[in-house]
């Protein structure tokens, strides 16, 4: 219960950060042109609103919503989430939305998705301003990856050392949440994947569709192949009881040798599934010591467990500092990396596994660290800031993109969409985002509930 309430206090604090500031854009620019802004609320207050405070000679509504669905900026003459058509039936004013110029209504627009774009690149600087960022030199990596049987199917074999891609020479695997999936991006970025296979070079050649046929396998494409070195047991466990030391390297359990830490888990389901009472553990010290542990199977068909755990990384980080001037062009080029990765895999929601993969509260919750972690609350902040802005500027009515889209038309053709238009437009791109928070509170149902 206590993981529930540190992820749903991450996402509230994240989701209240973003939308406020999507928000500020608009009215930000909004302001600048002189457009009166009626409210400005975080959540919607549908029939009433927890909080609300209007300044003396102000003309704006500040106040909290109790329908946590994001937020709104209620921008005079404007046909919005409010569908205020009353309004609309009124001659127009100077100071309404409506009156302004369409270059000056574009930027009023686009404003909330700049300013999530601008906050995403400001938390990804002073992230590496703070802390920098760690990786792993892949030319160390000795041991190389293990990968999952899609990875297999176009040519991967556990072990294989990634070197090249496209003919130039690989270098960092990050370890962040965010950028850790910089390695499987560039393979689907690339045509060809050279790896090293004992000893050769074997040249492993990429389809466009990689990343939909991973996600229709449902596992992680590719992870470090860790030594067999324990660090970590369970008092009282199976190994802790045989005599396992941290420290200890496993060379063989029950006569299998083993090479890598995910061997272990096929090992230990042989040794329940066949029943033995005992067997033997290898174990690398300062000589090679054979102990013997002790089975007592409890019957209920549960896998085996040895209670003994490595390292997620066995290999030395680089940690790279930034200054705070260094900060800015490296967090811009962390956001672009990231926002040119989302886009891309954007593409795959329309088919029917990534339909799947829409979330909503839960989904995004299950995001963040299972304890308090402010590395990893920025990270996946700005994370959801670059998400939030491109969802927004897709060219759906009732969205900022269908707005700009429609505002566009308007200064190529010098014709201004009728309010009924609009009207009309509005309602279907509400039903279109209401469908699709009904799909992803459906997945969310079935992943977390049932």
């Amino acid at each position: 219960m206590e993981i529930f309430f540190v992820r749903a206090l991450q996402l509230i604090m994240a989701l209240s950060l973003l939308v406020l500031i999507h928000e500020f854009g608009h009215f930000l620019f909004a302001r600048i042109f002189k457009v009166r802004v009626e409210k400005f609320y975080l959540f919607f207050d549908w029939k009433f609103s927890l909080f609300k405070w209007k300044p003396k000679n102000s003309d704006t509504e500040y106040g909290i919503g109790w329908v946590p669905l994001g937020g709104y900026c209620k921008i005079a003459g404007m046909i919005d989430e409010s569908m205020d058509t009353e309004q609309m039936k009124q001659p127009a004013q100077e100071w309404e939305y409506r009156s302004k110029p369409a270059w000056q209504r574009l930027l009023i627009i686009v404003g909330g998705v700049m300013f999530n774009l601008i906050l995403a690149i400001l938390i990804y600087s002073m992230v590496l301003f703070t802390w920098g960022d760690y990786y792993v030199d892949l030319h160390t990596m000795d041991k190389g990856f293990e990968f999952n049987e899609t990875a297999k199917s176009i040519g991967f074999k556990d072990g294989d050392k990634i070197i090249k891609f496209d003919g130039e020479e690989a270098h960092k695997l990050y370890l962040d949440k965010v950028r850790g999936t910089n390695i499987f991006r560039s393979i689907c970025d690339a045509d060809e994947v050279t790896v090293q296979r004992e000893g050769k070079e074997v040249a492993i050649a990429i389809p466009d569709t990689l990343g939909l046929l991973n996600m229709n396998s449902g596992g992680i494409f590719m992870s470090i192949r860790s030594l067999p070195v324990v660090d970590s047991l369970v008092i009282g466990g199976i190994a802790h009881n045989a005599g396992v030391l941290a420290g200890d390297s496993i060379i063989s359990i029950d006569g299998t040798a083993i090479a890598s830490w995910s061997k272990i888990k096929g090992v230990a389901e042989r040794i329940s599934s066949e029943r033995k009472e005992s067997f033997t553990i290898e174990v690398m010290r300062d000589s090679i010591v054979t102990l013997t542990a002790t089975v007592n199977h409890t019957g209920n068909g549960e896998p085996l467990q040895l209670g003994i755990f490595s390292k997620s990384n066995n290999y030395p980080l680089i940690h790279n500092e930034y200054g705070f001037f260094e900060s800015f062009p490296a967090g811009v080029g962390f956001g672009l990396n990231v926002l040119r990765g989302y886009v891309s895999d954007f593409q795959y929601v329309f088919s029917a596994e990534g339909a799947q993969s829409v979330g909503m509260f839960a989904s995004i919750g299950s995001l963040f660290p299972a304890e308090w972690n402010w590395h990893e609350f920025w990270l996946m902040t700005a994370f959801l800031s670059i998400i939030l802005a491109f969802m927004n500027i897709l060219p759906i009515p009732a969205l900022d993109g269908g707005h700009a889209l429609f505002l566009i038309v308007e200064m190529i053709t010098g014709k201004q969409p009728s309010d009924k238009f609009m009207e009309r437009a509005q309602m279907v791109g509400m039903l279109i985002i209401l469908g699709l928070f009904i799909l992803a509170m459906y997945n969310d149902l079935m992943k977390f509930v049932f």
